[in-house]
């Protein structure tokens, strides 16, 4: 019987070897006949992750650039996993054959917060993006928004602009001004999502919700899930992983429903069965579910989008251009000379102040670029077999724009490692939209981000009204703040938060 069963174990383990050697020489005949992009050479069942690893971050991304060309293949697993670094391919990809590469991949982790694609950011393209697209557009995305909810922004920046003044320690040693920012940015979304704010950073509920967003954020852009998404046979180590996401989006979703959502609901029925006065964008969501356009699901998961695409995001480029203002004494003063000479010494900022002052506009831009916070745009794939740069690209690959390799390489800009709002003041005029694609911080393009409308005002607001009414400083014996980076599998944020001394302005 033992000697069977030996046996048996045999035949089975050469008949998994002789069905992965088949593969293998199935898929080199079936390689040879396409013209790939050149990249590392890959092994077998593990492509090139043995090579270059998990950590496929902007600044390695770009170093394989330089070794490889303007578009690499990498060999991830089962994955294709191509990367475009030049402007001319990202116009390919991105505008030119917008549809052929207008698609999203997933991956597990992305599976479980996005419901398999449920939402609009991840999902593929086709008529369920188009649709939420359409429904999200009207109460997040339009100027009518941003001159309803511009009044809220310049309120809540003013509301934090006193606390911070309140703080005797953030005139002497300093404080964690991102921490503030933070508030600011939630009650910002939160009064356009659902008329709701919170009192303090101690609120209970902001607390609640800023832990589990901070949390499914950080299990999201980890690297450390890849090999088991890459190579399906590893997948088995990542269970423990998986069932962690898996519990923080159940208590993501239950809080946004549970708290929020019902809520307004209630808040409708007992004003009978409609929100009088200005809706939020909520109420516009409600009446897509009851017209049948998108169910009780897809609601969550727009309200999961927002929370991190729009409130982390643009949290991440404030703290970003915060650091950059304290560590440039001379940009912080020519800002301020700037708002005073165009608004008034005292006066303050509003949003339709923003767009007269070119010089706040393009420490902005500055900011967005050498920090981009997402440096490799969320990446795009493309549903058949595709041609890109004279390749062939098999369907369903992965495709990386590295966004920060373009606006970060010495080939098109000069000194880009230094932080220049100059650079954006000449007679070219580069814009955020993606009028040059050199610089793409929003992306371009059909699956470009819709928030650039609401991010760009909140971020010269921000920073405009903290240098109206503050002289930022780094800490008592520091030169400079740190401005140590941390990426992850779309974000670039900074490592460490910032303590900033914050000297009120007679």
């Amino acid at each position: 019987m033992e000697i069977m069963t030996v046996a048996s174990l045999e035949k089975g383990l050469l008949a998994i070897f002789a069905v992965i050697v088949g593969a293998i020489f199935i898929s080199k005949l079936k390689s040879k006949k396409l013209k790939l992009p050149p990249g590392p050479l890959a092994v077998p069942i593990f492509g090139n992750w043995l090579q270059v690893g998990d950590d496929l971050n902007h600044r390695n991304l770009g170093d394989l650039a330089k070794k490889y060309g303007e578009i690499f293949l990498l060999k991830m697993g089962q994955r294709n996993l191509v990367v475009v670094s030049s402007p001319d391919l990202a116009k390919e990809v991105l505008h030119t054959q917008g549809v052929e590469f207008g698609s999203r991949t997933r991956n597990v982790v992305f599976d479980i917060f996005t419901g398999k694609g449920q939402d609009m950011v991840f999902t593929v393209y086709g008529e369920h993006w188009r649709k939420m697209r359409r429904i999200m557009t009207v109460p997040f995305f339009t100027n009518k928004v941003v001159q309803q909810y511009r009044f809220a922004w310049e309120d809540e920046l003013g509301r934090a602009v006193d606390d911070i003044k309140k703080r005797p320690e953030a005139s002497t040693t300093g404080i964690v001004i991102r921490r503030r920012l933070q508030l600011v940015m939630y009650n910002i979304m939160y009064r356009m999502m659902f008329d709701r704010r919170f009192e303090s950073e101690d609120d209970p509920l902001f607390l609640r919700l800023k832990a589990l967003n901070g949390e499914r954020s950080r299990l999201a852009q980890s690297f450390e899930y890849n090999y088991g998404d890459f190579i399906p046979v590893l997948r088995p180590f990542l269970r423990g992983y998986l069932k962690i996401c898996k519990e923080v989006k159940e208590s993501r979703l239950l809080l946004f429903k549970d708290y929020f959502i019902d809520e307004r609901k209630k808040l409708a029925s007992t004003t009978g069965s409609k929100v009088t006065g200005d809706k939020c964008a909520i109420d516009h969501i409600f009446e897509a579910e009851e017209k049948g356009e998108i169910n009780e699901d897809n609601v969550l998961y727009i309200v999961e989008n927002i929370n991190v695409a729009a409130i982390e995001t643009t949290l991440w480029s404030m703290e970003w251009g915060l650091a950059e203002i304290v560590n440039h004494p001379e940009i912080q003063q020519k800002i301020r000379a700037e708002l005073d000479a165009v608004i008034g010494r005292g006066v303050p900022l509003t949003e339709p102040d923003t767009t007269k002052l070119p010089y706040l506009q393009a420490v902005v831009k500055e900011t967005l670029r050498l920090h981009m916070a997402i440096p490799l745009l969320v990446p795009h794939m493309n549903l058949h077999q595709a041609k890109l740069g004279g390749y062939d690209i098999p369907a369903e690959s992965k495709i990386l724009v590295n966004a920060w390799f373009l606006a970060n390489n010495p080939e098109w800009w000069e000194k880009p490692e230094e932080f220049i709002p100059e650079r954006f003041l000449g007679e070219e005029k580069i814009e955020a939209s993606g009028n040059d694609f050199r610089f793409l911080p929003f992306g371009v393009g059909r699956r470009s981000c819709p928030g650039i409308i609401l991010a760009l005002p909140i971020l010269a607001l921000a920073l405009g009204r903290l240098v109206q009414n503050f002289e930022l400083l780094p800490p008592p014996g520091q030169s400079k703040v740190d401005v140590t980076e941390k990426g992850g599998q779309f974000s670039l944020h900074i490592l460490n938060h910032s303590v900033v001394v914050a000297k009120p302005i007679a």
